[in-house]
């Protein structure tokens, strides 16, 4: 099944449990008729109530889910949605006020009756928890405040929203429909126990530490670990995982893609730029300090796209997961014709560049850099990666798939380049890393 068919399925599946908790209040008993905006309002609460949980849901990082839809389509999709369930929540209170303006008095948090303020403080958590997140850099909230108070601000919403239901009794007016509901938001928070406080006892069980940090350019390293009492782990070239150092327990956590051969599970590395106050000290991380790997996550692979060759586009950092791939390749003695284009800055900031020089003797592989500030003497691709750049690497035969990997703009840029070569959508693949 391709990722569309599994993206559809997903789809329906959260539709389904969207519903769910409408469902429930909607089965006998039932309260009498009500005017068609109060009604209209209720099941839009108990849909919202469905998508708080939900969202808690989308965050657990469930490799099912993850593979065949991608880290960054799943958390992409997270966001969007909840904005959307923001928009259904605050429609919530004001299809009543619409229905009765006398309802207006309900929305001051300290006053009226406990139901109608916990239903607020349920709204507001759920605002704060929006806006902190999409306006997060620009609010200067640090990535390790903002982790914490994301978590404490859903689980609040939902058990807020949990009590307004219970106290208002209007479509829980029955003690099992008390108790499914009550279920349902026990499951989700559940779920953020099991990851912030049980699965840290999983990956305390097989850690791996540091060997080495190896400086690869001005600002960019590789962090080489090995596993502490096991054989390490598979995972496919290009994939990434979600690591901690020194506590498993941290909130300080942050998604790393593999830049090492998939041929090598007991020897993981990293690559990492210094790009904020995380990884601005990662030079300094000492050997021998334990390492906790969640991990892998993503479908950003060649093993998963069958080619007869790939066109390789990297950007920064991106060229991690790239490594990784090419790497695998060589390891593998794949003999198809490849492409890498790499953009960079300029020449003196180009991080692995020996290391794929190197790829370059062991593969069937054509490298074309692309510098955004070429050195006297340059006479290659200079500028941005376009179409131009582009159009004389692509198979016309359709054989061949792109796998592209870095910043937003270069990507959405590219992207548009792609379709306009008339490289199809089934053939371009791309890991996006903005996942918080």
């Amino acid at each position: 099944m391709n990722r569309f068919g599994y993206l559809t399925i997903a789809s329906l599946g959260y539709a389904i449990l969207a519903v769910t908790p409408l469902l429930i209040g909607l089965a006998p008993p039932r309260p009498a008729g009500r005017a068609f905006l109060v009604e209209l309002s209720i099941a839009l609460g108990f849909i919202a109530f469905a998508q708080m949980g939900l969202q808690l849901g989308l965050i657990g990082r469930f490799q099912r889910m993850s593979r065949p839809l991608g880290i960054d389509l799943v958390m992409q999709y997270h966001r969007q949605i909840g904005i959307l369930a923001l928009v259904v929540v605050v429609a919530h209170p004001v299809l009543l006020i619409l229905h009765q303006p006398a309802y207006l008095q309900f929305l001051n948090p300290f006053g009226g009756t406990l139901a109608s303020r916990t239903g607020v403080f349920s709204i507001l958590a759920l605002i704060v928890l929006t806006v902190t997140s999409v306006w997060r850099k620009q609010l200067r909230i640090g990535y390790e405040a903002w982790r914490v108070t994301h978590a404490l601000l859903g689980i609040g919403a939902i058990l807020l929203a949990q009590i307004h239901i219970y106290l208002l009794g209007v479509f829980a007016n029955a003690p099992w429909k008390q108790g499914a509901l009550a279920l349902w938001s026990l499951v989700f928070i559940g779920l953020i126990v099991w990851l912030r406080l049980v699965k840290p006892v999983t990956l305390r069980r097989r850690s791996w530490q540091v060997l080495e940090v190896l400086p690869e350019a001005p600002t960019t390293w590789t962090v080489v670990l090995e596993p502490r009492g096991h054989d390490g782990f598979r995972f496919a070239p290009g994939q990434f995982a979600w690591i901690k150092i020194g506590n498993p327990w941290s909130v300080d956590e942050h998604p790393f893609s593999f830049s090492s051969s998939a041929e090598r599970p007991d020897r993981l590395e990293l690559g990492i730029k210094e790009l904020g106050d995380f990884t601005n000290r990662i030079g300094e991380v000492e050997p021998g300090t334990p390492v906790y790997i969640d991990g892998p996550h993503g479908s950003f692979s060649s093993d998963f796209q069958p080619a007869d060759g790939f066109l390789f586009i990297a950007g920064g950092i991106g060229i991690s997961p790239i490594l990784s791939m090419l790497r695998t390749l060589a390891d593998r003695s794949d003999r198809r014709s490849h492409v890498l284009v790499y953009a960079c800055s300029r020449w003196s900031r180009t991080a692995f560049r020996d290391e794929l020089g190197r790829l370059s003797a062991r593969l069937d592989l054509k490298m074309v850099y692309v510098f955004e500030e070429p050195h006297e003497g340059w006479t290659g691709a200079s500028g941005y990666v376009d179409g131009e750049i582009l159009a004389p690497l692509l198979r016309r035969d359709q054989s061949q798939h792109v796998l592209m990997c870095g910043p937003d703009a270069m990507m959405t840029a590219v992207e548009k380049a792609l379709y306009e070569q008339g490289v199809p959508d089934r053939r371009i693949h791309m890991e996006r890393f903005n996942l918080v």
